[in-house]
Formats: structure tokens, C-alpha cells, sequence
């Protein structure tokens, strides 16, 4: 099973598209732009990608490795593995040496540069047969004329398919297409990505990982307004009145409908959000629980202890301990793998 980036412990998507209106947004999903690459890596080698404006899709054909995004929890690549990277996030993709004390020791640079929508770039960081084979792109999906599904995506989204869904003939078609150059080379090509995001959405039915809430939103433009302001920043200082204002909407209007779309009234989805925000940080990184709990928007530590402790059943210092003992086997595992 893939490890996700955006699947927090314990967490279960707060909303769910229900299939009519999912199936309604497969009939309005507008892609506009596509830009392919091929990627091979070797062991020891590292690929230097990302920074288009534009969000990234990433699609491992076969072999092991791994993508590090800044700011994120590395990403386990096994075949079949689907990334969605947001606009202008820098990454890179690595096949560790096990034979060797320095796991990468050479990289090259494919970061983003323009370059026109019919033109494939290959890039090929190792000079040995590649461990890791990906096909890599940016593009635009839209749903109508307003919503941009994925451009204010802040986290990667990542799924495990496998050979069943011919994720890889079709986007091996597509790059077939931009080889050929035939004439309607480029709706070909936008159509045959299509079909690749509509495997995607089609597992926000099913899918545990939290990426599929954002898609339940989007019937409602307003409130995903509102949300994908608060999961963008759960620190700030919202309130009900703030939230309103930015969906354009009255407050008891606001309160109405949002509470009707998630289930939750607003506050509520804000404290989850927020616990969301602090586990991910006691996690991933070394600050104290009280920085945590002023970032997660608590000024008051005792408030933050116990809103903690209500969401997951312990308090921050010890959810800590307990997520850092979980990794040590993978660590030790790992080290005896290398010997």
C-alpha cells in the first residue's frame, strides 16, 4: 500500500462527492494545456523537477524509488504509482544506491523551463539501466468556466492504481501523439489526459485519503471558496463572519449551507482542520508543542492541550513519541537492508 503524503493519521475525508454530482462534474471536466516528459533514474541518482505554474502529474510505468517535495513527507514510488503536485512546488525523484553508504550521490536538473505544449522532453538523470521510469506532465483542468480543479492544490495527492486501469497505455498514447504530430494532435492529447483524471476522481467515491473532500465541494462554488480558504491557512484568525464574507455570502446563509455541504457547521471543520495542521507538524519536524499550537491558531496552550486531546485521545508531546517509535523499525529495516 502507497504511503500518502496527504493522508493524515486517523483521518477520514470530512465530505464525499455523491456519484450523480460527481458524474455531472466528469461531463463539464475541461482539460486546456498539456506539457509531457519522460523520466528514467538510475540508483544513486536524483531528478531535479517542478516549478511549472501549473499543477504536475506523475505516473511511475515501473521500478522503486522515491519523490521528495519541499515541505512534505517523502512519497514511496512502486509501479502504478499517481502524483498530483501543486502549482510551482519543487521536487525531486531519487533512486537510493542500498550498496552504498551515500544513498544519491549525483543529480540533474530538469526544473522548469517553457517550452511549446507539442514539444516532449525526456530526461534521464544515471548513465546505467534506469530503476524508476516515469512519465511526468503539467496541465490545466477546469470544471465549467470558473473552478480550476487543482490550482490551489497545496499538498500532493497520491493513489495506488495498478495494471487493471491502463493508466500507462493511455498516457503512452499520449506521448505517442506528440510524436506523431498529426493534425488534432493537441485535442488528442488533451483528451487521452482526461481520461487519466477521471480514473483520479472516479476514487474520490472510495478513496481514505483526504484529497477527496476538495472534490465534494465543488458543486457549491462559494463554499469551496470558504474551505480551501480555511485548509489553506487553519492558523488564521477565522470566524463565521470572516468565512461569510469570503464565500460572498450572509452569515446565516453562510452557516446554513455550509453545515448542509460538510455536514459540520464551520468552526467545527476549522478545529479539524487545525488538528490536522498540528499532527502534521509534530510528525514531520522539531518544533515545540507551543509554536505548534500558535501555528495551529491557539493562543492559549492549555486550549490547545485539550483540543488535541479530545481529537486524538492523547496529548501533542505524546502523539509525538508514539508517530517517531512507529518509524524506528522502517529505519532499522532499512539499515539491515543496506548491510
Amino acid at each position: 500500500m502507497n504511503k500518502d503524503a496527504t493522508h493524515s493519521h486517523g483521518h477520514q475525508p470530512m465530505a464525499r462527492m455523491a456519484p450523480a454530482r460527481l458524474d455531472g462534474l466528469l461531463s463539464a471536466l475541461s482539460v486546456e494545456f498539456v506539457q509531457l516528459t519522460e523520466c528514467s533514474v538510475s540508483p544513486g541518482w536524483r531528478l531535479d523537477l517542478g516549478g511549472a505554474p501549473a499543477p504536475g502529474i506523475h505516473y511511475n510505468l515501473g521500478g522503486h524509488g522515491r519523490m521528495v517535495l519541499d515541505g512534505h513527507p517523502a512519497i514511496e514510488l512502486s509501479p502504478h504509482t499517481l502524483v498530483i503536485t501543486p502549482p510551482g512546488q519543487y521536487f525531486h525523484i531519487e533512486v537510493p544506491r542500498r550498496d552504498l553508504n551515500v544513498e544519491v550521490g549525483h543529480q540533474v536538473d530538469g526544473r522548469w523551463k517553457p517550452f511549446p505544449p507539442g514539444e516532449i522532453r525526456r530526461f534521464i538523470a544515471g548513465d546505467g539501466e534506469p530503476q524508476l521510469m516515469l512519465i511526468c506532465g503539467y496541465f490545466q483542468a477546469s470544471y465549467g468556466r470558473s473552478a480550476n480543479l487543482f490550482g490551489t492544490l497545496d499538498t500532493p495527492i497520491v493513489e495506488q492504481f495498478d495494471s487493471a486501469q491502463r493508466i500507462d497505455r493511455t498516457l503512452q498514447a499520449a506521448l505517442q501523439e506528440l510524436i506523431d504530430q498529426e493534425v488534432g494532435m493537441g485535442a488528442m492529447t488533451a483528451t487521452l489526459l482526461k481520461v487519466v483524471l477521471i480514473a483520479l476522481l472516479r476514487r474520490s467515491l472510495t478513496s481514505i485519503n483526504l484529497w477527496a473532500e476538495r472534490f465534494s465541494l465543488l458543486g457549491d462554488v462559494r463554499i469551496a471558496r470558504a474551505f480551501s480558504h480555511m485548509a489553506a491557512h487553519p492558523g488564521a484568525p477565522h470566524s463565521v463572519h470572516s468565512l461569510a464574507r469570503t464565500a460572498c455570502m450572509s452569515r446565516s446563509s453562510f452557516m446554513a449551507r455550509f453545515t448542509d455541504v460538510l455536514g459540520m457547521p464551520p468552526m467545527t471543520v476549522l478545529r479539524e482542520l487545525r488538528m490536522r495542521q498540528a499532527a502534521s507538524m509534530l510528525t514531520t519536524n522539531d518544533l515545540s508543542v507551543d509554536q505548534i499550537g500558535r501555528l495551529a491558531g491557539y493562543t492559549s496552550r492549555s486550549s490547545f492541550l485539550r483540543a488535541f486531546h479530545a481529537a486524538f485521545g492523547v496529548y501533542p508531546s505524546d502523539y509525538r513519541a508514539q508517530r517517531r517509535n512507529e518509524r524506528i523499525p522502517e529505519t532499522e529495516h532499512g539499515n539491515q537492508h543496506e548491510r
